[in-house]
């Protein structure tokens, strides 16, 4: 008998139907058992979001300051055969319970010596967020062998708009001309080819090797022009979240006029920068395709394109 630890967090439920759909072959299995962790923040985070506290959650997610989460339902001396470990993207960042799960004792002691497979779920911008996981797996003592990516397919312009309209009105349908924000519903249900190629893989004892158990299934695309831009925002986000931080904590009024200006500065790269930012990556994408395409098969490990 196989024993597999999910563990994720969803705010809007979006990332628990794709982990749920993925592991469904192994929760389907008679020689596997699923053990199901939701990851509970003692403070609750709303959905849909309030615009401030959108905003208010950005300094902490990007300085990795974790908020307090209620004790998990598995016991930490549980032994497992195999981590999948779902997650949320915030501001370049992995989402702040995930962060607070990898770096307490309880987490730490799920991942030791183990397996994990990390499963994204994101508008597009993911890189940054995955090599933060990777480094906390590692010093958790886990083993990263796989990464899975689900992004939003509505191409980036598009998404700037129905992205937000989702997050903070909870509407994610067809709007003005454009798709519906999210995974599309056909990838969404499609995530269980993931859990039949796991399922093999424990029935051949291969998540006790080295080589990845989702090799050639595409299972983490990376688009390749939108690297630089997201190092670019990494930058850019790190220097506000310390400078809102200097402000105080989460949900200090002090923190208000800085998050105003954060919030403009959003408007602003959206509206003015990163249409031209896009048509210049364009241009110059013949003098960078070298440099983009080893970036790209980099992000693109351990389960390659």
């Amino acid at each position: 008998m196989k024993r597999v630890l999910l563990v994720h967090f969803s705010q809007s439920g979006q990332l628990t139907r794709i982990a749920r759909q993925l592991v469904a072959p192994l929760a389907a299995a008679a020689d596997v058992r699923v053990v199901d962790e939701v990851l509970r923040p003692r403070a609750a985070y709303p959905f849909p979001w309030p615009l401030w506290r959108f905003l208010d959650a950005m300094p902490e997610s990007v300085l990795l300051e974790p908020p307090a989460l209620e004790p998990l339902t598995v016991h930490p001396g549980e032994r497992f055969d195999l981590v999948v470990l779902a997650y949320q993207v915030w501001y370049l960042a992995p989402c702040g319970p995930v962060t607070a799960f990898l770096k307490s004792p309880a987490g730490r002691e799920l991942l030791g010596g183990r397996p994990v497979v990390t499963v994204i779920a994101c508008r597009n911008m993911w890189l940054t967020a995955q090599e933060t996981v990777k480094r906390l797996i590692r010093e958790a003592g886990g083993v990263l062998r796989d990464n899975v990516v689900f992004t939003d397919r509505s191409g980036v312009l598009a998404s700037f708009i129905t992205t937000p309209r989702w997050l903070l009105t909870g509407k994610r349908d067809a709007v003005w001309g454009l798709p519906g924000a999210g995974v599309p519903d056909a990838d969404i249900g499609q995530a269980d080819r993931f859990g039949r190629a796991l399922l093999e893989a424990l029935r051949t004892d291969r998540e006790r090797g080295e080589a990845p158990m989702l090799a050639r299934l595409g299972a983490a695309p990376v688009d390749a022009r939108l690297i630089l831009s997201e190092r670019a925002g990494q930058r850019a986000f790190a220097l506000w979240a310390r400078l809102i931080r200097l402000a105080g904590r989460a949900g200090s009024p002090a923190r208000l006029p800085l998050l105003a200006l954060f919030a403009a500065y959003l408007l602003l790269m959206i509206v003015l920068v990163v249409p031209p930012s896009l048509a210049a990556q364009r241009l110059l994408r013949r003098l960078l395709e070298r440099r983009l395409e080893a970036a790209r098969a980099y992000f693109e490990l351990p389960s390659g394109r």
